[in-house]
């Protein structure tokens, strides 16, 4: 969209945005994202009135746009990708309601208030989440390629892992990313009595606490197996919310939860800390992989924290 007819699409976000009193920078979001300008309602009694901008001004803006697209487009192609990543929508003002997926509750999980389980987002817009687990691979380039292409992930660490190089993934909080529990040593936690469970939940939420100033309100648990003592021990030390996943990236595959094989809007997509020690690629390939299928189907990749 943004190298085809540049000219009239700075004219109409120009438009909408002077009429909205919105600012350049909320406008070019919209330029990339694909979405709609917000529409625009008079005052009771008085007409609406737009007054086109000057065409210095809308030469002005398309020029701005092409230079944007042709520099992200630029750290695309060194990263290895044809397209730039697609820019998400604003976060919503009010958060969805996310209720625990049917088939995964536990017996009276809503009325105790345990935790949610969910694998998806509701939401209209065409957005992905990706999540990342455990902290096997500590690679600095899948830090730098994030961060250049500016794509949002949430981290779900486990101590065995990350105590090798707790500054390694201190770089990632920096950056902007949340790092989330996955327990101190990703044990099968349906096979430990309650108070052992809680001491690989709670015992992760500490580390991360003191390692990274936060404590964790997400937790996954290993391999997505959990049972009711699961969510009350994670309950008892602050989480909030339990979210799994509807398909899984690997650096040469996608497996898929559901039937169609398709993404959805709203997917939260699992992948893991691994390299060419573990898999038959590196972080980045594994991302490349991801960012050519979404990108190609029309989806963006928003950050899971917005929508909680």
């Amino acid at each position: 969209m943004v190298r085809t007819g540049i000219a009239a699409l700075a004219a109409a976000i120009l438009v909408s945005s002077c009429a909205e009193g919105g600012t350049e920078g909320n406008a070019e979001g919209r330029a990339s994202s694909g979405a709609p300008p917000k529409s625009v309602r008079p005052a009771p009694g008085q007409e609406l009135r737009l007054q086109a901008p000057p065409a210095r001004a809308l030469a002005g803006y398309a020029q701005k746009l092409r230079r944007s697209y042709a520099a992200r487009a630029a750290t695309a192609k060194r990263w290895g990708l044809a397209e730039p990543p697609l820019t998400a929508p604003p976060p919503p003002t009010r958060k969805p309601r996310l209720t625990t997926r049917k088939g995964f509750e536990v017996d009276d999980h809503e009325e105790r208030g345990l935790p949610p389980v969910f694998t998806t987002i509701p939401t209209r817009h065409k957005i992905v989440f990706l999540t990342i687990d455990d902290g096997a691979e500590k690679d600095p380039a899948f830090l730098r390629m994030m961060s250049e292409l500016k794509i949002p992930y949430t981290a779900f660490l486990s101590d065995y892992l990350v105590k090798e190089d707790y500054g390694y993934f201190r770089k990632m909080r920096d950056r902007g990313v949340v790092l989330n529990n996955h327990t101190l040593h990703h044990r099968y936690l349906p096979a430990l009595s309650y108070e052992r469970q809680k001491t690989e939940i709670c015992g992760m939420q500490d580390v991360i606490k003191k390692r990274y100033g936060t404590r964790p309100a997400l937790f996954r648990p290993p391999y997505g197996n959990y049972d009711e003592d699961s969510l009350r021990a994670a309950k008892s030390c602050g989480v909030k919310y339990v979210p799994l996943w509807n398909q899984e990236v690997f650096a040469d595959r996608w497996d898929y939860r559901e039937w169609d094989r398709d993404i959805h809007p709203g997917d939260i997509v699992l992948s893991h800390f691994r390299g060419k020690d573990d898999g038959k690629g590196t972080m980045p390939d594994m991302v490349r992989r991801f960012m050519k299928l979404v990108t190609a189907k029309g989806y963006a990749v928003a950050r899971l924290e917005d929508y909680l």
